[in-house]
């Protein structure tokens, strides 16, 4: 008799944890440049193909800090380890609950730490459920990273801190702290930044997250756009 199962293995399931970009939708730091896509070219007006320009900057909704972005001479964005970011075993840290501009201490990642070492993940995502505030004054209002947790998170082995808010520091109208920058890209690490979907991963209990987080290759650049994505892999 036939049998009713295939003998091709069953895809993974893909989350995308990437913000579209939408012209006029993409919020940005003071001095950064506003995204937008214009057709330049039109299938519509007869001609060749469908063209797009793009106004973007390096920092443009999800993306990758390289240590360039705050060290004259760090690694540039095009030279980042790639080993790190394609198909990489991460953890997700779930911290969701915590309030506007609350402290992200190092006793909130004892568990995501143990995970850490137990699989020895260079990988850690923060999960503060902040991107469904993405669009609105409130999402500069994030939880941030306590410096000293940084600390402690590098000399765990973390080289790869991702979060689902603008920035692991603290923001406020009067100032941008940059002290996890400073500590994260200052030992050679990567931020990843304005990530969305990661309740999914946590919902979904899956014991070997994996991400690809692959930036754009801008030569002499200090960051990228990224298309970020995970799944439930085999290590």
């Amino acid at each position: 008799m036939p049998s009713n199962i295939s003998d091709k293995p069953c895809s993974p399931t893909v989350l995308d944890l990437t913000h579209p970009l939408v012209s006029g939708g993409v919020p940005a730091c003071h001095g950064h440049p506003r995204y937008s896509a214009s057709p330049c070219l039109r299938l519509a007006a007869g001609e060749f193909a469908n063209v797009h320009a793009l106004t973007l900057g390096t920092h443009t909704g999800t993306h990758i800090d390289a240590p360039y972005h705050f060290f004259p001479d760090g690694v540039t964005v095009d030279r980042v380890d790639l080993a790190l970011l394609t198909a990489a075993p991460a953890v997700v840290a779930d911290l969701r609950g915590r309030t506007a501009q609350a402290r992200i201490v190092w006793e909130d990642l004892a568990s995501a730490a143990e995970e850490i070492r137990s699989r020895g993940a260079r990988v850690l995502l923060l999960c503060t459920g902040w991107s469904r505030h993405w669009n609105t004054p409130e999402y500069s209002r994030h939880p941030f990273v306590d410096a000293d947790a940084a600390r402690r998170l590098r000399d765990l082995g973390v080289q790869v801190l991702g979060l689902d808010t603008m920035s692991p520091d603290k923001v406020t109208p009067d100032e941008e702290c940059a002290d996890v920058h400073r500590v994260v890209l200052g030992s050679g690490g990567v931020i990843v930044e304005n990530l969305r979907g990661l309740e999914a991963i946590v919902e979904r209990g899956w014991a070997r997250t994996t991400v690809s987080l692959l930036p754009l290759s801008l030569a002499g650049c200090d960051g990228s756009p990224i298309r970020a994505v995970a799944w439930d892999g085999v290590e």
